[in-house]
Protein backbone atom coordinates (compact mmCIF):
# COMPACT_ATOMS: atom_id res chain seq x y z
CA UNK A 1 0.00 0.00 0.00
CA UNK A 2 3.09 1.71 0.44
CA UNK A 3 4.44 1.52 -3.35
CA UNK A 4 0.72 2.41 -4.24
CA UNK A 5 -0.06 5.60 -2.03
CA UNK A 6 2.97 7.80 -2.80
CA UNK A 7 2.58 7.36 -6.79
CA UNK A 8 -1.16 8.22 -6.43
CA UNK A 9 -0.63 11.26 -4.32
CA UNK A 10 1.79 12.20 -6.59
CA UNK A 11 -0.45 12.15 -9.32
CA UNK A 12 -3.10 13.98 -7.69
CA UNK A 13 -0.85 16.89 -6.95
CA UNK A 14 0.06 16.99 -10.43
CA UNK A 15 -3.40 16.98 -12.26
CA UNK A 16 -4.59 19.59 -9.28
CA UNK A 17 -1.67 21.67 -10.15
CA UNK A 18 -2.33 21.63 -14.03
CA UNK A 19 -5.68 22.40 -14.53
CA UNK A 20 -6.37 25.54 -16.37
CA UNK A 21 -8.74 28.33 -14.60
CA UNK A 22 -11.36 27.08 -16.69
CA UNK A 23 -11.11 23.91 -15.18
CA UNK A 24 -10.06 25.36 -11.76
CA UNK A 25 -13.84 27.62 -12.04
CA UNK A 26 -15.62 23.75 -12.61
CA UNK A 27 -15.89 24.53 -16.46
CA UNK A 28 -18.60 27.77 -15.69
CA UNK A 29 -18.89 30.11 -18.68
CA UNK A 30 -16.25 32.57 -19.37
CA UNK A 31 -16.92 36.06 -18.43
CA UNK A 32 -18.70 34.63 -15.19
CA UNK A 33 -16.42 35.76 -12.70
CA UNK A 34 -17.23 38.31 -10.55
CA UNK A 35 -19.89 39.58 -12.75
CA UNK A 36 -22.26 40.36 -9.82
CA UNK A 37 -21.34 40.40 -6.68
CA UNK A 38 -22.61 37.03 -6.19
CA UNK A 39 -21.05 35.09 -9.03
CA UNK A 40 -17.93 34.51 -6.51
CA UNK A 41 -19.51 32.58 -3.93
CA UNK A 42 -22.25 30.15 -6.85
CA UNK A 43 -18.62 29.58 -8.44
CA UNK A 44 -16.92 28.28 -4.79
CA UNK A 45 -20.19 25.98 -3.72
CA UNK A 46 -20.09 24.66 -7.62
CA UNK A 47 -16.20 24.00 -7.60
CA UNK A 48 -16.06 22.70 -3.88
CA UNK A 49 -19.56 20.30 -4.50
CA UNK A 50 -17.50 18.56 -7.36
CA UNK A 51 -14.16 18.30 -5.46
CA UNK A 52 -16.26 16.71 -2.25
CA UNK A 53 -18.16 14.53 -4.62
CA UNK A 54 -15.07 13.73 -6.53
CA UNK A 55 -13.33 12.48 -3.52
CA UNK A 56 -16.63 10.29 -2.24
CA UNK A 57 -16.43 8.67 -5.79
CA UNK A 58 -12.80 8.12 -5.36
CA UNK A 59 -13.34 6.39 -1.97
CA UNK A 60 -16.23 4.41 -2.97
CA UNK A 61 -14.20 3.00 -6.41
CA UNK A 62 -11.13 2.15 -4.30
CA UNK A 63 -13.39 0.47 -1.85
CA UNK A 64 -14.89 -1.54 -4.71
CA UNK A 65 -11.91 -2.50 -6.79
CA UNK A 66 -10.03 -3.38 -3.47
CA UNK A 67 -13.06 -5.96 -2.42
CA UNK A 68 -13.24 -7.02 -5.90
CA UNK A 69 -9.59 -8.07 -5.53
CA UNK A 70 -8.99 -8.93 -1.94
CA UNK A 71 -12.35 -11.32 -2.46
CA UNK A 72 -12.06 -12.70 -5.36
CA UNK A 73 -11.79 -16.29 -6.02
CA UNK A 74 -8.92 -17.91 -5.81
CA UNK A 75 -7.68 -21.11 -7.80
CA UNK A 76 -8.96 -24.51 -6.17
CA UNK A 77 -11.80 -22.18 -4.30
CA UNK A 78 -15.36 -23.46 -4.36
CA UNK A 79 -18.74 -22.93 -2.98
CA UNK A 80 -19.63 -19.74 -1.93
CA UNK A 81 -17.89 -17.39 0.69
CA UNK A 82 -18.70 -16.57 4.34
CA UNK A 83 -21.61 -14.89 3.94
CA UNK A 84 -22.18 -12.28 6.50
CA UNK A 85 -25.81 -10.44 7.67
CA UNK A 86 -24.82 -6.84 8.33
CA UNK A 87 -22.06 -4.93 10.01
CA UNK A 88 -23.28 -2.06 12.03
CA UNK A 89 -20.40 0.03 12.21
CA UNK A 90 -20.39 0.22 8.39
CA UNK A 91 -23.80 0.39 8.14
CA UNK A 92 -23.96 3.22 10.62
CA UNK A 93 -21.12 4.73 8.55
CA UNK A 94 -22.54 4.37 4.86
CA UNK A 95 -25.84 6.06 6.40
CA UNK A 96 -24.31 8.88 9.00
CA UNK A 97 -22.02 10.17 5.88
CA UNK A 98 -24.60 11.14 2.80
CA UNK A 99 -27.03 12.24 5.39
CA UNK A 100 -24.00 14.98 6.23
CA UNK A 101 -23.21 15.68 2.61
CA UNK A 102 -26.92 15.88 1.81
CA UNK A 103 -27.58 18.39 4.35
CA UNK A 104 -24.17 20.16 4.04
CA UNK A 105 -25.21 20.67 0.34
CA UNK A 106 -28.36 21.80 1.32
CA UNK A 107 -27.40 24.25 3.38
CA UNK A 108 -24.76 26.25 1.40
CA UNK A 109 -26.79 25.88 -1.97
CA UNK A 110 -29.94 27.81 0.02
CA UNK A 111 -27.49 29.80 1.85
CA UNK A 112 -26.19 31.65 -1.60
CA UNK A 113 -29.71 31.32 -2.80
CA UNK A 114 -31.05 33.54 0.01
CA UNK A 115 -28.57 36.17 -1.05
CA UNK A 116 -30.40 36.36 -4.51
CA UNK A 117 -33.59 35.94 -3.84
CA UNK A 118 -33.17 38.74 -0.68
CA UNK A 119 -34.55 41.90 -1.70
CA UNK A 120 -32.93 44.98 -1.04
CA UNK A 121 -34.46 47.92 1.37
CA UNK A 122 -33.67 50.56 -0.93
CA UNK A 123 -32.34 49.26 -4.95
CA UNK A 124 -30.47 52.02 -6.41
CA UNK A 125 -31.77 50.41 -10.03
CA UNK A 126 -35.24 48.99 -10.42
CA UNK A 127 -36.19 46.82 -13.78
CA UNK A 128 -39.35 45.10 -14.59
CA UNK A 129 -38.86 42.64 -16.98
CA UNK A 130 -41.69 41.21 -19.32
CA UNK A 131 -41.04 37.94 -20.47
CA UNK A 132 -43.45 37.14 -23.98
CA UNK A 133 -43.73 34.76 -26.26
CA UNK A 134 -41.45 35.45 -28.16
CA UNK A 135 -39.23 38.35 -27.08
CA UNK A 136 -38.82 40.31 -24.07
CA UNK A 137 -40.23 43.87 -22.50
CA UNK A 138 -38.02 46.05 -19.78
CA UNK A 139 -39.52 48.86 -18.10
CA UNK A 140 -36.66 51.03 -16.52
CA UNK A 141 -39.15 51.87 -12.73
CA UNK A 142 -37.42 54.74 -11.51
CA UNK A 143 -36.68 56.68 -14.57
CA UNK A 144 -40.08 55.53 -15.94
CA UNK A 145 -39.25 54.70 -19.69
CA UNK A 146 -39.61 51.21 -20.95
CA UNK A 147 -38.08 49.10 -23.89
CA UNK A 148 -40.28 46.68 -25.77
CA UNK A 149 -38.13 44.07 -28.01
CA UNK A 150 -39.48 41.69 -30.82
CA UNK A 151 -38.59 37.90 -31.75
CA UNK A 152 -35.16 37.50 -32.70
CA UNK A 153 -34.24 37.51 -36.70
CA UNK A 154 -32.09 34.82 -37.92
CA UNK A 155 -29.91 34.61 -41.37
CA UNK A 156 -29.77 32.51 -43.81
CA UNK A 157 -27.90 29.69 -42.56
CA UNK A 158 -30.37 29.75 -39.00
CA UNK A 159 -28.81 31.48 -37.11
CA UNK A 160 -29.72 34.56 -34.57
CA UNK A 161 -28.58 37.72 -35.72
CA UNK A 162 -27.39 40.05 -32.60
CA UNK A 163 -27.90 43.37 -33.57
CA UNK A 164 -32.02 42.14 -33.50
CA UNK A 165 -31.62 41.06 -29.79
CA UNK A 166 -33.45 43.29 -26.96
CA UNK A 167 -30.68 44.65 -25.20
CA UNK A 168 -31.18 45.54 -21.34
CA UNK A 169 -28.76 47.94 -19.76
CA UNK A 170 -27.75 48.25 -16.53
CA UNK A 171 -25.13 50.65 -14.73
CA UNK A 172 -22.28 49.02 -13.07
CA UNK A 173 -21.93 49.16 -9.32
CA UNK A 174 -25.32 49.58 -8.59
CA UNK A 175 -28.05 47.70 -6.10
CA UNK A 176 -30.27 46.09 -8.78
CA UNK A 177 -33.71 44.48 -8.35
CA UNK A 178 -35.50 42.22 -11.74
CA UNK A 179 -39.11 42.32 -10.86
CA UNK A 180 -39.69 39.04 -13.26
CA UNK A 181 -43.40 38.93 -14.84
CA UNK A 182 -45.05 36.72 -18.02
CA UNK A 183 -47.14 37.75 -20.29
CA UNK A 184 -48.39 34.67 -21.48
CA UNK A 185 -47.10 30.87 -20.06
CA UNK A 186 -44.20 30.40 -18.01
CA UNK A 187 -41.14 31.74 -18.90
CA UNK A 188 -37.48 31.60 -17.27
CA UNK A 189 -35.65 34.77 -16.92
CA UNK A 190 -31.55 33.25 -17.41
CA UNK A 191 -28.33 35.72 -17.68
CA UNK A 192 -26.04 33.43 -17.94
CA UNK A 193 -22.90 34.44 -16.85
CA UNK A 194 -24.76 35.77 -13.65
CA UNK A 195 -24.95 32.19 -12.97
CA UNK A 196 -28.90 32.20 -11.71
CA UNK A 197 -31.97 31.90 -13.36
CA UNK A 198 -35.32 32.91 -11.87
CA UNK A 199 -38.89 31.69 -13.40
CA UNK A 200 -41.82 33.84 -14.74
CA UNK A 201 -45.12 32.40 -13.37
CA UNK A 202 -48.31 33.95 -14.91
CA UNK A 203 -50.04 35.69 -12.34
CA UNK A 204 -47.15 36.37 -9.91
CA UNK A 205 -44.11 38.81 -9.66
CA UNK A 206 -40.99 37.07 -9.10
CA UNK A 207 -37.29 39.14 -7.72
CA UNK A 208 -34.07 38.87 -8.69
CA UNK A 209 -31.45 41.28 -6.41
CA UNK A 210 -28.03 41.61 -7.66
CA UNK A 211 -25.04 44.00 -8.43
CA UNK A 212 -23.24 43.99 -11.51
CA UNK A 213 -19.50 44.66 -10.35
CA UNK A 214 -18.27 44.85 -14.33
CA UNK A 215 -18.78 46.72 -17.32
CA UNK A 216 -19.85 44.00 -20.49
CA UNK A 217 -21.88 42.26 -22.79
CA UNK A 218 -23.83 39.24 -20.87
CA UNK A 219 -25.75 36.88 -22.84
CA UNK A 220 -29.10 36.04 -21.91
CA UNK A 221 -32.09 33.79 -22.69
CA UNK A 222 -35.60 31.85 -21.92
CA UNK A 223 -34.45 28.58 -20.02
CA UNK A 224 -38.10 27.38 -19.70
CA UNK A 225 -40.00 25.75 -23.11
CA UNK A 226 -42.39 27.96 -23.69
CA UNK A 227 -43.48 27.39 -27.66
CA UNK A 228 -42.25 26.74 -30.84
CA UNK A 229 -40.02 29.81 -30.94
CA UNK A 230 -38.31 29.19 -27.53
CA UNK A 231 -35.05 28.82 -28.94
CA UNK A 232 -34.93 32.64 -29.73
CA UNK A 233 -36.10 34.14 -26.87
CA UNK A 234 -32.95 35.56 -26.44
CA UNK A 235 -31.17 38.73 -25.26
CA UNK A 236 -28.31 40.41 -24.33
CA UNK A 237 -27.21 42.26 -20.71
CA UNK A 238 -24.99 45.18 -21.37
CA UNK A 239 -23.60 46.31 -17.85
CA UNK A 240 -22.51 50.11 -18.40
CA UNK A 241 -21.10 52.97 -16.65
CA UNK A 242 -23.62 55.11 -15.48
CA UNK A 243 -22.99 58.31 -17.90
CA UNK A 244 -23.80 55.57 -20.71
CA UNK A 245 -26.12 54.37 -18.81
CA UNK A 246 -27.92 57.89 -18.56
CA UNK A 247 -27.45 58.63 -22.24
CA UNK A 248 -29.56 55.20 -23.35
CA UNK A 249 -32.53 56.16 -20.97
CA UNK A 250 -32.16 60.01 -22.67
CA UNK A 251 -32.22 57.90 -25.85
CA UNK A 252 -35.68 56.36 -25.44
CA UNK A 253 -37.22 59.09 -23.60
CA UNK A 254 -36.35 60.93 -26.84
CA UNK A 255 -37.94 58.06 -29.07
CA UNK A 256 -41.02 58.67 -27.18
CA UNK A 257 -40.89 55.40 -24.72
CA UNK A 258 -42.00 57.68 -21.96
CA UNK A 259 -44.09 55.67 -19.47
CA UNK A 260 -44.36 51.80 -18.53
CA UNK A 261 -45.74 49.03 -20.02
CA UNK A 262 -48.39 47.51 -18.94
CA UNK A 263 -49.80 43.54 -18.01
CA UNK A 264 -52.43 44.54 -20.36
CA UNK A 265 -51.93 42.27 -22.95
CA UNK A 266 -51.56 39.25 -20.94
CA UNK A 267 -54.08 36.32 -22.53
CA UNK A 268 -53.80 35.13 -19.37
CA UNK A 269 -55.16 38.50 -17.42
CA UNK A 270 -58.99 37.36 -17.94
CA UNK A 271 -58.34 33.99 -17.36
CA UNK A 272 -57.00 34.99 -14.03
CA UNK A 273 -59.63 37.32 -13.07
CA UNK A 274 -62.28 34.39 -13.54
CA UNK A 275 -60.30 32.14 -11.51
CA UNK A 276 -60.35 34.81 -8.78
CA UNK A 277 -64.11 35.45 -8.69
CA UNK A 278 -64.77 31.72 -8.94
CA UNK A 279 -62.73 31.35 -6.06
CA UNK A 280 -64.38 33.88 -3.90
CA UNK A 281 -67.67 32.64 -5.14
CA UNK A 282 -66.73 29.28 -3.94
CA UNK A 283 -65.42 30.88 -0.40
CA UNK A 284 -68.79 32.80 0.19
Amino acid sequence: MKWVAAPVVLSAALVLAGCTPEQQRGFLPDGSEGATNHTDGITGLWVTSWIVLLAVGVVTWGLIIWATIAYRRRKGQTGLPVQLRYNMPIETFFTVVPVILVLGFFGFTAQEMSKIEQRYDAPENVVEVFGKRWSWDFNYVDEDVYFQGVQVQTDDEGEATEETMPVLYLPVDKTTEIRLETRDVIHSFWVVEFLYKKDMIPGQTNYMSFTPTKTGEFMGKCAELCGEYHSMMLFKVKVVEQAEYDAYIDSLRAAGNTGQVSAEANPNQGHLAVDNENAQASNE
